[in-house]
């Protein structure tokens, strides 16, 4: 577990291909909080999932489309979106995009590479 009170700086050499067109590098964490940085590709399209995590996304630049159950938002450079534990939810993006995505609690499965 990273410690409290260290500076994680933004490196895209620092970042992992979890899947094709996504970029993802974890910035800091705790066992209640994980912040994380993704980087899309035009074109790409996530996987539809749920996890038992709270998930807060918070699009930096660019823009995706998310649909959350049986809607579908747009959000935009500035926007931020909830999405509750156990829902099912999946993401794209028509062109480059940055978002942040904060979870609680911590996603071991992200932490561990």
């Amino acid at each position: 577990m990273p410690a409290a009170n260290k500076v994680v700086r933004s490196a895209d050499s620092g970042m992992t291909n979890p899947e094709p067109g996504l970029r993802r590098q974890v910035m800091s964490y705790s066992h209640g909080i994980m912040l994380v940085r993704h980087k899309i590709e035009p074109g790409w399209v996530g996987v539809a999932h749920s996890h038992p995590h709270e998930q807060l996304i918070y699009v930096v630049s660019g823009a995706i489309q998310l649909t959350v159950g049986d809607r579908t938002h747009t959000l935009s450079a500035g926007d931020s979106f909830l999405v509750a534990g156990g829902i099912q939810h999946q993401a794209r993006a028509d062109r480059a995009t940055e978002v942040l995505d904060v979870f609680a609690p911590y996603r071991a499965d992200y932490a561990s590479g």
